[in-house]
């Protein structure tokens, strides 16, 4: 089971990017001032209150090493990703801080609430 599946109970959606340009962007309308935060930009570029932590989710199905890890969890606070569990390792928990880093709105990763082991 995929993180996006495990976490918020949902496939991927078609088109789910994890750095998408909003919809407002893409408009390019006189309304296009009015952009998402980053940290509130859904899977396909809508709003959605826990965007970051779903392309994050996203991120790291997209990845070998990590699409398997099955006991973190991934939360958001503002633009800090929140990761909570338990890690096999470091080296694997050194490769999800990187991956969500590079996730468009991410401003910090939050670990204190990892165990490794």
């Amino acid at each position: 089971m995929g993180w996006l599946q495990r976490i918020f109970g949902m496939e991927k959606p078609q088109n789910a990017q994890v750095n998408p340009t909003s919809q407002v962007q893409q408009a390019a309308t006189s309304t296009a001032t009015q952009s998402i935060p980053p940290e509130r930009l859904g899977l396909n570029g809508e709003y959605d209150q826990s965007g970051l932590a779903k392309r994050v989710a996203l991120a790291f199905d997209q990845d070998a090493q990590l699409k398997n890890v099955d006991s973190l969890w991934v939360a958001q606070t503002g633009g800090t990703v929140v990761l909570k569990g338990k890690v096999p390792s470091q080296e694997i928990l050194n490769k999800m801080m990187s991956v969500a880093r590079n996730v468009h709105g991410t401003t910090s990763v939050d670990t204190t609430q990892v165990t490794i082991g």
